[in-house]
């Protein structure tokens, strides 16, 4: 159980109709084979609203899914990692300013790949990247599947996503390819929380899980949450459909039974809703829950506000839609309008790409968990969830 306090939805401002219609409205995608199953917590006001489950767990098992399912969450680890490095930077041991290759001397030379028409050239960065660059994304690092430039192609041939190889071994890999950009001047989502993990067990001499565990998933009480699922654990582990229902190609997702030595800050984690709602009621708290505190209200404050502004440019991309800026591990919405999904200003979210995605509001006293697998699917209901949730909220 996530052990937080609880009201109904009209104590908490929220129409009861409109609440269950959100459950309604997955209910049906559930009926017409769109959604294998979902899990999904709203909380307000410092009290959790809706917690609740439709459709299966796997669908090729007939097992109801239930809000103490386990789910690959990929990049709602960000976040997590995010908040651990900004303990070490109130604890002295950390600077935002830090070149990246103070850490991992790989980064202190970095070439950046550029098109000219000879070819590709490489030419040296103009800056190192910094702890901060990593945070923000703007470190001039990419994905192997965010693009076909060179680069992209050149990380796909590396062998980044290999979970055998420990998180120094993926830096040097890292370390030694170009860069797509040059640090400081562009966003772009990115391998940087992965190199961020790395900085972490540099300082701290431990894993990064270790750190993660000691530091802020045993203090704020999330049992749940690992870099791999223990085998009494297996039979609560929630699946995607073996083909896309929209009738594309079905993204294949890892094992989170087996124990990887890649402990991957940008997208290693397992955990549930309830684990991940104790986590962002902690968030809402200001950094503190149950007596636990992780960080300041003014850290939190500092990392959920705009670290972009008008300098560094951004492509279009449905993870940084319009009338939103970037902070150190969380988009963050600059404007009231501009964006395709209601929200306030200030609110901050992120998401998985197996399906999984939060916001919180911290104007409204809000915060909204999906989960699920559908990978396929995440933008359509990162989406929708947005209007379901604010079309409910009426005081």
């Amino acid at each position: 159980m996530h052990g937080l306090p609880t009201a109904t939805p009209a104590e908490a401002g929220l129409c009861p109709e409109r609440t269950q219609g959100i459950v309604q409205a997955l209910q049906r995608d559930v009926d017409r084979g769109r959604l294998p199953g979902a899990a999904v917590l709203i909380a307000r006001r410092g009290r959790v609203v809706l917690d609740t489950a439709v459709g299966r767990l796997d669908p090729a098992r007939d097992v109801p899914m239930g809000t103490d399912a386990i789910f690959r969450i990929y990049s709602m680890t960000k976040p997590i990692v995010s908040v651990a490095a900004m303990m070490l930077v109130e604890q002295g041991r950390l600077l935002l300013s830090d070149p990246v290759g103070q850490y991992i001397p790989g980064f202190m030379k970095q070439q950046v790949a550029r098109s000219a028409p000879e070819g590709i050239t490489l030419v040296p960065a103009r800056r190192p990247s910094t702890v901060q660059d990593l945070l923000r994304h703007t470190a001039g690092l990419t994905y192997e599947f965010t693009g076909n430039e060179h680069v992209n192609q050149l990380y796909s041939q590396a062998g980044l996503g290999d979970r055998q190889q420990t998180n120094a071994e993926l830096c040097e890999r890292l370390a030694a390819l170009p860069l797509a950009h040059h640090p400081g001047t562009t966003w772009a989502y990115s391998r940087a929380t992965d190199v961020l993990g790395r900085v972490i067990e540099v300082i701290t001499g431990q894993t990064l899980g270790a750190f993660l565990r000691d530091h802020i998933l045993q203090p704020l009480g999330m049992k749940e949450t690992s870099f791999f699922v223990p085998p009494e654990q297996h039979l609560r582990i929630a699946e995607a459909f073996a083909h896309d229902p929209d009738g594309g190609t079905q993204m294949a997702m890892h094992d989170p039974r087996e124990v990887p030595a890649l402990e991957m800050g940008g997208g290693g984690l397992m955990s549930t809703l309830h684990d991940y709602a104790r986590f962002l009621q902690c968030l809402c708290n200001g950094g503190e829950l149950e007596g636990q505190r992780l960080l300041s209200p003014h850290t939190l404050a500092y990392m959920t506000a705009d670290h972009l502004g008008s300098a560094i440019g951004h492509t279009d991309n449905p993870l940084l839609p319009p009338g939103h800026g970037f902070g150190l591990g969380f988009a963050v919405r600059t404007e009231a309008g501009l964006a395709p999904v209601p929200g306030s200003l200030g609110t901050y979210h992120w998401s998985g790409i197996g399906g999984t995605h939060f916001f919180v509001d911290p104007a409204q006293e809000l915060f909204a968990i999906f989960m699920a697998q559908a990978p396929n699917q995440r933008v359509f209901y990162r989406s929708v969830m947005r209007g379901l949730v604010y079309g409910a909220v009426l005081a």
